[in-house]
């Protein structure tokens, strides 16, 4: 959690960086260097969004995994139901498929 935490700070903090610095380069250095380091800025919060959402199998408090040593193996993913109960229904009642239960 504080790797994906790290990650994010440092990237928006770039970011933010480059918008705020894009106005004493385009009075110094012109249009272009000025827009290409905004072009750069505009691109890092969906990345930073995307390393910040990523799951960190290595961190025992990361929860939410799929796959990897700390993988939820308690039930089928996404069913809401119990373990074992392929319906994903409460009620016992015939599964998918209109069978027996």
């Amino acid at each position: 959690m504080r790797r994906r935490v790290w990650q994010y700070s440092v990237l928006m903090g770039t970011c933010l960086v480059l918008f705020a610095g894009s106005l004493p380069v385009y009075y110094l250095f012109g249009t272009g260097w000025a827009v290409a380091m905004c072009a750069v800025a505009s691109v890092l919060p969906p990345v930073a969004a995307t390393l910040g959402n990523l799951a960190d199998p290595d961190d025992p408090q990361d929860r939410d995994v799929r796959f990897g040593p700390n993988a939820d193996t308690d039930g089928e993913a996404g069913d809401g139901g119990p373990p074992g109960d392929a319906d994903g229904g409460e009620d016992g009642g015939p599964g998918r498929d209109g069978g027996p239960p």
